[in-house]
Parts: C-alpha cells; sequence; structure tokens
C-alpha cells in the first residue's frame, strides 16, 4: 500500500493522523509497515514522514462506524514510535480521542443533531466507551471557541469527554495486584489503572523534587533516576498483568509532589522514556485516581477537595489539566470526565 486519504489533526496536546478503517489495509502487518512509512519510523527525527519527531506527534486513530447497541463508533488508537520499527495498540489515549468525534462527523459516520452533537465512542484498545460532545452549529463541525487547555495556544471549541467503565482497562483491575501500594526496587508504588496502566510514586523518594523541566528530566544528570524508574517500570509489567513490558509503550511512569500552583497534585510523567510535555488525558484520570486512595503515594502529597463530586486540578510541565471525578460513598469512583479541545489541521492523501 502506498496511500490512503487522511485527516491529520490535533486531538488535546497530541497530534496525528486520522484514518477510516476501510481506507488502510486489513492485515495488521500490512497496516503497520504501512503507517511507519507514513511517520517516517524508525528514525529520532522522523525527516522522511509526517512524525514530529516525538511520541506526542507519532500518533493513529482508526475509526469505523460501530456494530454495538449504544455505540456511533469504534476507535482504535495506535503508538507508532519514533525511532523504532514498532507499532502498538497495547494503550489507549485519551488526547487522540478528542478528535474522534469531529473527525467522525466530518467522514458521515454521524449525523450532526444540532448545535452540539454527542458522539458514543467505543474505545477498540481497551474495550471501554466515551462520550465526546462535538460544536456542531447549523450542523457543521467548528473547531473555533473559547476553550483554553494548557499545552496548546490559544482558544478552541471545547469538547467534553465523559469516560465510563474504565478502572481495570488494560490490567483488569483498577488495582491489579489488588494492593494500594507495592514497594518496589525498595521504592512505594501504586500500580493503578483507570484508563491508563500507570505507575504513581513520590519525586522525593527517586530522589527528584517533581518540579523539574522536560528538559532536566531527560538530561544526564537525571540518568540514574531513569534507571532506576525503568527499572521499577520493567518488575512491575507482570505484576500489572501485562507481561514482559521492555518493549511496551505502557506503563506510564509519574513522579507526583505537592502542587505548586493552586491544583490538587503536581506531577512529572515518562511515557515511558521520553518525558512528558503535559500529561495523557486517561493517565490524569489515573493519577487523579490514586490521590484519593488512602495511603498511596499520591494521597499522601495532593491536596483534594471536598464533597464527592471533586475537580482535580492536576499540575504538570506546562499547566495542568482538570480532571471531575465523581465517588460514591464508599469512596470508588463511578465516573470521570475532562475538558479537551482539537482541531482539524489538514485532509487529503499521505504516502508511504
Amino acid at each position: 500500500m502506498k496511500s490512503a486519504p487522511v485527516m491529520w489533526m490535533r486531538g488535546g496536546t497530541s497530534k496525528g493522523g486520522y484514518f477510516l478503517a476501510s481506507d488502510l489495509p486489513a492485515d495488521v502487518a500490512e497496516r503497520d509497515a504501512f503507517l511507519l512509512g507514513v511517520m517516517g519510523s524508525p528514525d529520532p527525527r522522523q525527516i522522511d514522514g509526517m512524525g514530529g519527531a516525538d511520541p506526542l506527534t507519532s500518533k493513529v486513530g482508526v475509526v469505523k462506524k460501530s456494530e454495538r447497541e449504544g455505540i456511533d463508533v469504534d476507535y482504535l488508537f495506535l503508538q507508532v514510535f519514533v525511532d523504532q520499527a514498532i507499532v502498538t495498540d497495547a494503550q489507549n489515549c485519551g488526547n487522540i480521542l478528542a478528535g474522534i468525534g469531529p473527525f467522525a462527523i466530518e467522514r458521515g459516520l454521524v449525523a450532526a443533531t444540532g448545535d452540539e452533537t454527542k458522539v458514543s465512542i467505543f474505545m477498540e484498545n481497551t474495550g471501554q466507551a466515551a462520550v465526546a460532545t462535538v460544536q456542531t452549529p447549523g450542523g457543521v463541525v467548528t473547531y473555533k471557541g473559547d476553550a483554553r487547555i494548557d499545552g496548546v495556544p490559544g482558544t478552541h471549541a471545547p469538547v467534553p469527554l465523559e469516560f465510563r467503565d474504565t478502572a481495570g482497562s488494560s490490567c483488569g483491575a483498577l488495582l491489579p495486584t489488588g494492593n494500594v501500594v507495592d514497594v518496589i526496587e525498595g521504592v512505594a508504588c501504586t500500580l493503578i489503572d483507570n484508563g491508563m496502566p500507570c505507575i504513581v510514586m513520590k519525586a522525593q523518594d527517586l530522589g527528584a523534587t517533581g518540579y523539574e523541566t522536560r528538559e532536566e528530566l531527560e538530561g544526564e544528570g537525571f540518568a540514574a533516576i531513569r534507571a532506576k524508574i525503568e527499572s521499577i517500570r520493567l518488575a512491575a509489567g507482570p505484576l500489572m498483568n501485562l507481561g514482559d513490558v521492555k518493549e511496551k509503550s505502557v506503563p506510564k511512569m509519574f513522579l507526583v509532589s505537592p502542587p505548586k500552583n493552586g491544583g490538587a497534585i503536581n506531577t512529572r510523567s515518562f511515557i515511558p522514556h521520553r518525558a512528558h510535555a503535559t500529561i495523557g488525558v486517561l493517565a490524569a484520570v489515573s493519577v487523579a485516581t490514586a490521590s484519593l486512595l488512602k495511603g498511596s503515594p499520591a494521597n499522601d502529597v495532593a491536596q483534594l477537595p471536598e464533597g464527592s463530586r471533586k475537580t482535580l486540578s492536576v499540575e504538570h510541565p506546562t499547566g495542568e489539566m482538570s480532571c471531575v471525578l465523581e465517588v460514591n460513598d464508599a469512596g470508588e469512583v463511578t465516573s470521570s470526565a475532562l475538558l479537551r479541545t482539537a482541531r482539524k489541521l489538514m485532509d487529503g492523501v499521505v504516502f508511504a
């Protein structure tokens, strides 16, 4: 396969190619080879493709009309590695998810229903569902609006995302080991999956402050800590029912510390080897959930609001992401929602 129709979009704080499933090869190996060519991988600069030399800009959403009851479209997320010939569906992506509703309407998979259109989305990677609310004044998708998210300049149309049944999306349970805290390599960790498999640790327990810049996190002075983080990740993979994770993009690794800018908790994340400039959508949900678990590393440093409906601002290197969590009388998270935005960048044909 040499070419395919594609819409390139920014979804949240990520960017990538959005394809109809029918426009890609049905054979997985052929599909992956095509997408590697599209992105220009493996190459640290991705100079011969559309990728932006960063995991956040080397992503793909594959969409088709759903045959599931109560669901409009099925969405498969694919992470195309930058410097390795790997395409993986081992994780979900809530940022690329932000563009799925607009894309589905633009491609005619979902009909606009008025000034706002709700698009129910089945996330194939994890078997979970989400509902995106897309602004469609006059029955046409608009990307202009007053919503602002950190990590993206300017304002755009809001795309609220409500998640359903995300606990245990990849690991089979919210806490795959059954423990709020597991000690790995001498570090207290919460192994959690509320939409994204994550390992949450106190930055100070690894010899970090938790307020380092992305450049500092990826610099030579942080090499020993990065090695420790990877050692913990490899040990935790089987414990999280993920098996050998050496070649996988999950679990994501989080260093948490007390908030500095009025939020609930501060984060620095590795996804899993590169430092994240912001924080992933479903990762933010998982970390926010971890902060509600009494005795967890995140709970120890978090500043939490009262009430059963909690808006938790998760601070990251370039701002914050607010998660709205509903909890029941037992303190269990029953629903989660976030505000994202998206923008169509181009629509045409891409060549591999």
